[in-house]
């Protein structure tokens, strides 16, 4: 994807994020809840995981070991923090990074070796 095309998808979610009242009013906040979700291996490993292309609720559980509840709280931490999206497809929920999911592998996973 060429370099305006990106810097365009990141504007249009961030407007969409803001209009639906996802983003916190004080940007203090959002960065706390932000690094709190990704102080969690497993969460990170998901983060990159999804790098590589969208998984389902299922796959998810199966790859990283989860029950249903555990999946289900690591999978809301990253969709509540704007890091991940979910979208139903074929009775399915399938997830995918956002744009803030995909810097964080750009600037911070790339240059340490989170595990």
């Amino acid at each position: 994807m060429a370099d305006d095309d990106l810097m365009k998808k990141r504007q249009e979610w961030y407007e969409k994020a803001k209009k639906e009242g996802k983003l916190k009013a004080n940007p203090t906040e959002d960065h706390k809840a932000g690094l709190n979700a990704l102080q969690h291996p497993v969460r990170r490993r998901i983060l990159k995981k999804l790098g590589q292309g969208r998984m389902r609720f299922d796959q998810i559980k199966e790859e990283f070991q989860l029950d249903d509840m555990h999946a289900s709280f690591d999978l809301r931490m990253l969709e509540d923090t704007l890091y991940i999206e979910k979208e139903e497809k074929d009775g399915a929920y399938e997830y995918y990074l956002t744009p803030r999911g995909e810097a964080f592998l750009v600037n911070v996973e790339s240059q340490h070796d989170l595990k």
